[in-house]
């Protein structure tokens, strides 16, 4: 019996079972798209009470569940190597990616990379956190996060479809028993503090649910890189961050050190607790980031790098006005940004051998749409709270949470260097495998999961085959930890009601990496879509004259996160998102030939 019939037999029988099981009052019927029968991308469409359809146009298969491969896609899974075995070449056979990141090869090997991960992601979006169908407002109403997957139809029978128990986990049960640290578990990539907190100053430009208004809406206007994490989201913000001289922003200054100006300076809106010392309440374009030290590390880096910056163009340009100078800038950090997170930041993330190299014009002669929307899953996977360590150790130094929290004291008492050189110095956290998620964070995930269920996002495993990956067949297969297992069997009921967060942490973690399979092959086409559909990276962009100059542009190509640190501060500490290897890195001279 072909694959098709099982299927449609598996379908149908379901269907007969649960409307027979529910049906009492000899009305009620379920929705058949509560079973997710709509495969390999195909939509599913109910007609009247109890019958769909699946639309399978474009999927390359077709069938009453888009199930039969058409000839060439046949072909193309015959050929197509598997997410891991993928994994295991980019990660293994050194001395052929030598060979490859020393010639034209590495150009060729980068642009499959890119796109083969950027064409997971629909553009232009799909649905949304209200509609689970494409419509106009789905398109037009930036205000929502837009989604990969339609959310769980509201009338079926159970929370996650048709699989599982009615009553899904307490989320507060769930991040007790499954995410809490037992004992600190260091990356084994070698993944640093530093990197830590650029995952959360980065990704807070384009994360920032509105939860003063419920349907899953963002404030983050730009959806993407657009620097507004240093800029603020919105150009009153903007106006009052900025010196309206020269370019610049404005700053303050400590023992003759530039740091981010307070709120008596900049009257913006920063959360900072009640009776915090004015003082301290450091200014930054956004608003949460007084809560961490690392976080205002970061700004206070970011704002002596405008400020360098509007101080070369004003030598190149005396003419130019303090708008062009201001404007010019940004399109350079934001340059800069994407330069460091892909080279550097996604490299770490990868432990890939090829080397990634951030070249716009690798897309040129391919189909590529500059836009890109910030989904919902995408929000929601990238919260990797388990970096975080039991404490911070700086300058000799140990400091608790409790006196690292609106501490911003620390970034004056020690400064940037000190800080930097600690934080790339101690390990961070696995991210993937569970009990791992410091006490001090542990309501992040209570607070996804809730986000989530609020939602109607779909199970794990339905995401799972979203991005061609197999779905699970039980929990043991899901994760090598048996009491894990046991545990999420008892809470669940069926590995195909898992949650989709729990699912993309808790998932057993690929051999000496940070996470699983399922973050890696989920996250990385929604982050690589973002960095490259920016505008800056279209032919329209890519040019000198858009960052002033071929100085403004090699500013640009040529960013490093030790550049970044080194030409803003006063000596050099050890940075890099890697803890350091057997030869300690000593201090340097700031120099501008970095």
């Amino acid at each position: 019996m072909s694959e098709f019939s099982i299927f449609s037999m598996w379908v149908f029988i379901n269907l007969l079972l649960l409307e027979s099981s529910s049906c009492t009052d000899g009305t009620s019927v379920v929705n058949p798209c509560c079973y997710y029968p709509c495969q390999n991308l195909g939509v599913c469409v109910r007609f009247g009470t109890d019958r769909y359809e699946c639309d399978c146009t474009s999927t390359g298969f077709y069938g009453e569940n888009c199930t039969i491969p058409e000839f060439w896609t046949r072909v193309f899974f015959m050929l197509k190597p598997s997410p891991t075995a993928v994994h295991y070449i980019l990660t293994h056979f050194q001395w052929f990616w030598d060979l490859v990141n020393n010639s034209f090869l590495q150009q060729t090997f980068m642009r499959i990379v890119l796109t083969v991960r950027s064409n997971l992601i629909p553009s232009p979006p799909t649905y949304n956190t209200k509609y689970g169908y494409l419509n106009w407002e789905s398109y037009y109403n930036i205000s929502y996060y837009t989604r990969l997957l339609p959310p769980v139809p509201e009338d079926c029978p159970l929370p996650m479809g048709t699989k599982g128990k009615p009553v899904l986990p307490d989320p507060k049960v769930l991040a007790e028993r499954f995410f809490r640290r037992t004992k600190f578990r260091a990356d084994p990539q070698g993944t640093n503090v530093m990197f830590a907190f650029m995952a959360q100053h980065f990704t807070h430009q384009f994360f920032k649910t509105n939860h003063e208004v419920q349907g899953g809406f963002t404030k983050a206007l730009g959806h993407g890189v657009d620097a507004s994490n240093i800029y603020g989201d919105n150009l009153m913000r903007q106006l009052q961050l900025r010196l309206h001289k020269d370019g610049k922003l404005k700053y303050q200054l400590v023992n003759g050190e530039m740091y981010p100006p307070t709120v008596s300076e900049v009257p913006v809106h920063m959360v900072y607790p009640e009776g915090f010392p004015p003082e301290q309440r450091l200014v930054t374009g956004q608003e949460l980031y007084g809560i961490l030290p690392g976080l205002t590390m970061y700004a206070t880096v970011w704002l002596r790098e405008h400020n360098r910056i509007c101080d070369i163009l004003k030598a190149e340009h005396p003419t130019w006005d303090d708008e062009q100078l201001f404007q010019t800038t940004r399109l350079i950090i934001i340059g800069e940004i994407i330069t460091i997170i892909i080279e550097e930041y996604v490299q770490q993330l990868s432990g890939y051998l090829l080397k990634l190299k951030f070249d716009p014009t690798l897309l040129f002669n391919v189909r590529f749409q500059y836009s890109n929307r910030i989904a919902l899953e995408f929000c929601q996977l990238y919260h990797w709270h388990p970096l975080m360590p039991d404490s911070f150790f700086i300058d000799g130094d140990e400091i608790p949470y409790s006196q690292f929290i609106y501490n911003n004291s620390l970034l004056l008492h020690y400064g940037v260097e000190k800080l930097v050189d600690a934080f790339s110095r101690q390990p961070a956290g696995q991210i993937g495998g569970g009990h791992n998620c410091h006490d001090a964070v542990l309501k992040v995930p209570e607070m996804v999961i809730k986000e989530s269920r609020a939602a109607r996002v779909q199970p794990f495993n339905e995401y799972r085959k979203r991005f061609n990956l197999k779905p699970y067949t039980s929990f043991y297969e899901f994760t090598d930890d048996a009491d894990m297992a046991r545990g999420l069997e008892e809470l669940y009921g069926d590995i195909d009601a898992l949650e989709f967060y729990p699912g993309v942490l808790l998932e057993k973690t690929r051999p000496n990496t940070i996470f699983g399979e399922s973050m890696v092959e989920m996250g990385a086409p929604f982050s690589l879509k973002g960095l490259l559909g920016n505008p800056i990276c279209s032919p329209v962009y890519w040019k000198p004259s858009t960052f002033g100059g071929e100085t403004g542009f090699n500013i640009v190509k040529t960013a490093t996160l030790r550049k970044l640190v080194c030409l803003n501060t006063k000596w050099c500490p050890y940075v890099s998102f890697q803890v350091p290897g057997n030869e300690e890195a000593k201090p340097k001279k700031a120099s501008t030939e970095l």
